[in-house]
């Protein structure tokens, strides 16, 4: 297949900032993408973080920006959950917010940038004097600017209370002259024109499906092997972090319906930062089900390798083509990597209809096995057909496949990037 280029005029030197670019969160992946579509485009790519792992020749790296970094935790601590803040501590925000605008200066200085990425930090406030230090650095130089917003403070119940709304109001985020805002989905755009005022475009989360995914190799082919699972084994893969929202309980229920001694539920990723309590609850199911579930986050890593223990290491693109069936129950997304990837391997998807998914992507057509929010006789049955039913399983692949390639590939990507580059330099594309 030949891919159109899309261009806007002369190639630009594109700054992407935000706390971390570093290991498989959404928006360090999605940065990326957007990173090698506009390079694909001609322009160039540099990024500034707290937390980095691009090369030190196109980077520049700011501890003080990470939202782990101690001095910002004992602040960020101290803004939600309570009404007020101390004089105290507002002086500690914009000192912290100075030291951040002197760092954004010498990154954009340093690689003569003409157009800023800022990768969420002007939607969540997990770095308040960072979200401040990027508004004020957007004002003062009137570079063009493309924010990119991921998750926003409305949609997160523990920002409801907080003693910045002065902050938020200002920075998270802000309308100011030159700035083209990105969003992932249509109930954010919605949502951030009826609260704030601010127009903007979704750009969705995109995969690669102009090019075809990678199938089992000599490295990988013995991961069902390395796990403890043989050939006839039903792997139902679950790829994402263990954290409530992801709704790992309904996948253990699912597969204790099953009844099926072949159903092995694989937990690719590990806990989250969100505390013990909701793996404790899962422990506590999986025994109450006697199901068979292997967690292998200590098989599973962003590159292959060996573990301390001198096991094989994995990519989750390993494990994708060993599944039999995946399942993806989240009570909430912001939008859904794991479903495209589920797409883009041609695998079979359990899917909770979670709000971003009845509304952005349900009507178009995908097959798949849908639950809202239980799962029932027929959620199992479809799931045993699907399983049982190779000629079913590949007319799924074929149809959700071409379905991802026109609405979610690089294309749909570079196409919407080149239109807010033309708005923002009034270029021909």
């Amino acid at each position: 297949m030949s891919t159109c280029i899309l261009t806007t005029g002369t190639p630009k030197r594109i700054g992407f900032i935000s706390t971390r670019f570093h290991g498989t969160d959404g928006v360090t992946l999605e940065a990326r993408k957007w990173g090698r579509i506009l390079q694909d485009m001609g322009h160039s790519c540099f990024w500034m973080a707290g937390l980095l792992d691009a090369p030190p020749e196109i980077s520049h790296s700011s501890p003080l920006a990470f939202f782990n970094h101690p001095e910002v935790v004992a602040v960020q601590n101290k803004l939600f959950g309570v009404p007020v803040r101390a004089r105290a501590l507002t002086s500690q925000i914009q000192s912290i917010k100075e030291r951040l605008k002197d760092e954004l200066y010498r990154f954009i200085e340093k690689f003569q940038l003409e157009v800023l990425v800022p990768e969420n930090i002007l939607a969540i406030p997990m770095h308040v004097p960072l979200g401040l230090a990027m508004t004020e650095v957007i004002a003062e130089t009137t570079i063009p600017v493309i924010a990119h917003h991921h998750d926003f403070a409305w949609e997160r119940e523990r920002f409801t209370l907080n003693a910045v709304n002065d902050y938020l109001q200002a920075a998270f985020p802000p309308l100011l002259h030159g700035m083209e805002h990105v969003v992932i989905n249509s109930m954010q755009q919605k949502e951030l024109a009826r609260r704030l005022g601010i127009p903007s475009q979704v750009i969705p989360n995109v995969l690669d499906f102009e090019t075809p995914p990678p199938d089992l190799d000599d490295y990988n082919r013995d991961l069902r092997h390395e796990i403890g699972l043989t050939p006839e084994d039903w792997l139902i893969l679950q790829p994402t972090r263990v954290v409530q929202r992801k709704g790992i309980e309904h996948a253990i229920e699912l597969v204790r319906r099953l009844k099926d001694p072949r159903a092995k539920l694989v937990i690719s990723h590990p806990a989250g930062d969100e505390g013990n309590a909701y793996m404790a609850m899962l422990n506590d199911r999986i025994a109450d089900a006697g199901i068979d579930v292997r967690f292998i986050s200590d098989r599973v890593g962003e590159t292959r390798g060996l573990n301390s223990e001198g096991r094989k290491v994995y990519t989750l693109f390993d494990v994708y083509p060993h599944a039999d069936l995946i399942t993806y129950p989240s009570h909430y997304e912001g939008f859904g990597n794991a479903f495209l990837e589920a797409v883009y391997f041609g695998k079979p998807v359990v899917v909770n209809t979670y709000a971003v998914y009845a509304r952005d992507i349900d009507p178009l057509g995908f097959k798949t096995i849908e639950l809202t929010q239980l799962v029932t006789q027929d959620v199992v049955e479809q799931a045993r057909t699907v399983l049982r039913d190779a000629i079913l399983r590949d007319d799924w692949a074929r149809t959700n496949y071409a379905l991802g390639l026109k609405h979610f590939s690089y294309a749909v990507a570079r196409r919407k990037l080149a239109a807010r580059l033309a708005n923002l330099f009034g270029e021909g594309v």
